[in-house]
């Protein structure tokens, strides 16, 4: 197995997947392991509640960052993964996806803002949801899609890394006490508006590419190609964040700043597939017959993250400072989630997307996010918490599973 593992990795392709692997690994793990180091921190100075309103505020900007991304992460993936030795088809991808962006950004960010102003228990806060529409711009103009198409996502862990390490480090300097609680969102969005100016600098200058006026035919009608897969990327949202915001409605802003810490752990574990998922991506459209390695792969690793989250429950619990009596029941329920997730990956993305199925995908999606919105409400009405942690497990296991039925079928017809 080791010399197999060797001569794959001796290959051009094992080289490129390793060193992808490593710059995402860099990325996403210290991306993550950094607001671990300081989410103690901050729960002790600021609390739960406060914490709470922050989270209950990015649950809102989160339905529109799916909308302007538009899938883009998928599709220009895809697009700049074939054509990337094409100068002219660069530009033109890169043109359709920073004006679509741009339009869609327009849109969020007014809608954003009727939104809280027309609904007063928003407008108390709207100093935390204006500072939070910054992450929106940040992720909006980050060209994360163009660099994991051309595989060389080691300039996306130098960009994030840097920013993510400048905001760990603010928030121990200026966050001192509970009323500083507003430069949270301050200081995270301006992170990420920097890294996305420093990567738009970087496809201007060392990639040459140069953002064209383009006629409305072509916009008009990658909005439409996109349409099926936005779908997909954005419905998730339905379950994700309305668990959070009817935990918020229905509960209380301690119980979401509670809910949030631990899905932090559980979001390390998803962090990892992610990881393992989008290395993988632009390879598999390449050379799909290697899918079945790969999805032996994502298996053992969700198997293998699952045992060592539950098993070091009780130091997870302790570092943050969680002493919720259903606190283990909560991270039990979201760890069984992880491997329906699993499978929405490996089925979803990296088989149905790469093979061209995206409205099937999108209607599985479809049907899996209404059923979880619509549970959303009873269960989080009888069972707050802990009903927040069941939707969202749920949603995850219909979503994959239906995704894996659907696999079975097409593989024996495939």
């Amino acid at each position: 197995m080791i010399e197999r593992i060797k001569k794959v990795l001796s290959t051009k392709d094992g080289k490129t997947i390793l060193e992808n692997f490593i710059s995402l690994s860099a990325l996403q793990l210290i991306g993550m392991i950094l607001p671990l180091l300081s989410l103690p921190y901050v729960l002790r100075v600021i609390g739960f509640e406060k914490y709470g309103i922050i989270v209950f505020s990015t649950s809102l900007i989160a339905y529109f960052q799916s909308l302007t991304d538009f899938s883009f992460r998928v599709t220009a993936v895809r697009d700049v993964a074939i054509f990337k030795n094409s100068s002219n088809k660069l530009n033109l991808i890169y043109s359709k996806v920073m004006i679509v962006k741009g339009i869609f950004l327009a849109v969020s960010l007014l809608l954003i803002t009727l939104i809280v102003c027309l609904y007063p228990p928003f407008f108390e806060y709207k100093g935390i949801y204006a500072l939070s529409s910054l992450m929106l711009i940040g992720y909006a103009i980050f060209p994360e899609w163009f660099f994991q198409g051309i595989e060389k996502m080691k300039y996306i862990t130098f960009l994030n890394l840097g920013i993510k390490i400048f905001f760990t480090l603010c928030i121990f300097v200026f966050i001192r006490e509970e009323a500083d609680f507003w430069l949270y969102p301050l200081l995270q969005g301006l992170g990420l508006i920097g890294a996305g100016l420093v990567g738009q600098f970087m496809l201007t200058y060392k990639y040459k590419l140069k953002l064209k006026v383009l006629p409305f035919r072509i916009i008009s009608r990658t909005i439409r190609s996109n349409f099926p897969l936005f779908i997909n990327q954005f419905v998730p949202t339905l379950y994700n964040n309305t668990s959070t915001c009817l935990l918020g409605l229905m509960g209380s802003k301690s119980m979401v700043g509670v809910c949030q810490a631990i899905l932090t752990v559980i979001n390390l574990g998803i962090t990892v597939l992610d990881i393992l998922s989008r290395v993988f991506f632009p390879y598999l459209n390449r050379k799909s017959k290697t899918f079945p390695k790969y999805k032996q792969l994502m298996f053992v690793s969700v198997s293998v993250i699952s045992v060592l989250i539950l098993a070091f429950n009780q130091f997870v619990f302790w570092y943050l400072n969680i002493e919720d009596v259903n606190a283990f029941w909560i991270l039990l329920i979201l760890v069984i989630g992880l491997t329906g997730y699993t499978f929405a990956n490996v089925f979803g993305l990296n088989y149905f997307i790469i093979k061209r199925q995206d409205k099937l995908v999108m209607k599985n999606t479809l049907r899996a996010s209404i059923m979880g919105f619509a549970l959303a409400f009873p269960l989080i009405h009888f069972f707050e918490i802990l009903g927040a942690a069941l939707n969202l497990s749920l949603a995850r296991w219909m979503m994959g599973g239906g995704l894996w039925l659907k696999y079975r079928k097409f593989r024996n017809i495939d």
